[in-house]
């Protein structure tokens, strides 16, 4: 399937995003976009994308955002993540997301961001990340 041309893999990985990937990224920092292009086995019974593969990337996006916005990157945990489902998205569509950084303090983290079908919004994420030491 065919990813668009100003995305490359994403650099950083785990055994889960192995799982579910290929993830792709473009921009780095607070600006970090991941994108996804759906398969077969990012679905539910109905053919749509699973609701946990949609937090999963949310997860990754607002935290690594967040994290690699500062220099040396700030250690995060997810604290806290909350999703709004607002659409889906089918096999062969190309999902995106978008991050806001509202803070970075000491000991907690706060982004919002947005997984995207094209201009459509599907998914709408808040999370709260703890900073570790």
């Amino acid at each position: 399937m065919d990813i668009p041309p100003d995305f490359s893999p994403l650099a950083r990985t785990s055994p889960v995003l192995d799982l579910i990937g290929p993830i792709h990224a473009k921009g780095q920092g607070a600006e970090l976009v991941l994108g996804l292009r759906v398969e077969a086995k990012h679905c539910n019974a109905r053919g749509t994308i699973h609701g946990g593969i949609l937090a999963t990337l949310a997860d990754v996006a607002l935290g690594y955002a967040t994290a690699f916005s500062a220099d040396p990157p700030i250690p995060l945990v997810t604290a806290s993540l909350t999703l709004d489902f607002t659409g889906s998205a089918k096999i062969g569509d190309w999902i995106e997301t978008t991050v806001d950084i509202q803070k970075k303090g000491a000991r907690l983290a706060f982004a919002n961001g947005f997984v995207h079908v094209g201009t459509e919004r599907i998914a709408r994420a808040s999370a709260v990340f703890a900073v570790s030491t």
